[in-house]
């Protein structure tokens, strides 16, 4: 979709590729010097709102595009990817396709900062539904890709999107939620 500046009624650019609807549509970015808008559908399987079951079934069905403005052509970068949305348009690495991390929660969405990335988490691997009250919301991920700070939160909040401000605040986002989250780091 594309929105004017100054706000007003978005445009639709583009609803299906190579045939398919777009169900599950998630993370974009734009290359500054191109205009290229690359993104990502995360299943061909599963809406936003079955957004659980893309994880629990394993869905391999997420893709990888890139739309060019000038052409308003659409070209599938890569296909058959379990759960694909996190998109970086800067650095040596643009282009190509890797493993980011060892996490210890399934990453929804990654923003990058100084020295590394804030990284959302929308739940631990490995969490049991009736265990404590809280679960990882976020790692920060240094350059290395090593983890060197993680913040926990209440098991009712699913992280999907996570922004660090100048003003030195993470606003949080969450599909679950009505609202955003703000925390100001110590």
């Amino acid at each position: 979709m594309r929105v004017v500046p100054g706000g007003g009624e978005a445009t639709v650019l583009v609803n299906q590729v190579d045939g398919f609807r777009l169900r599950f549509t998630n993370e974009v970015g734009v290359d500054q010097g191109t205009g290229q808008v690359y993104f990502t559908d995360s299943s061909m399987n599963f809406a936003r709102s079955q957004h659980g079951l893309v994880t629990k079934t394993g869905d391999s069905t997420g893709r990888l595009m890139m739309y060019d403005p000038q052409t308003l052509d659409v070209t599938v970068l890569q296909a058959r990817m379990t759960s694909p949305n996190g998109v970086e348009t800067r650095g040596v690495n643009v282009g190509t396709s890797e493993p980011f991390a060892d996490l210890p929660g399934y990453p929804d969405n990654m923003r990058p900062d100084k020295g590394g990335y804030w990284v959302g988490l929308h739940c631990e691997k490995n969490e049991l539904p009736f265990s404590r009250d809280s679960h990882l919301l976020v790692s920060r991920v240094g350059a290395d890709e090593k983890i060197i700070k993680e913040m926990r939160g209440p098991k009712k909040v699913r992280l999907t999107k996570i922004m660090k401000r100048d003003n030195g605040k993470l606003y949080m986002g969450s599909v679950e939620l009505r609202h955003v989250g703000v925390v100001k780091r110590k």
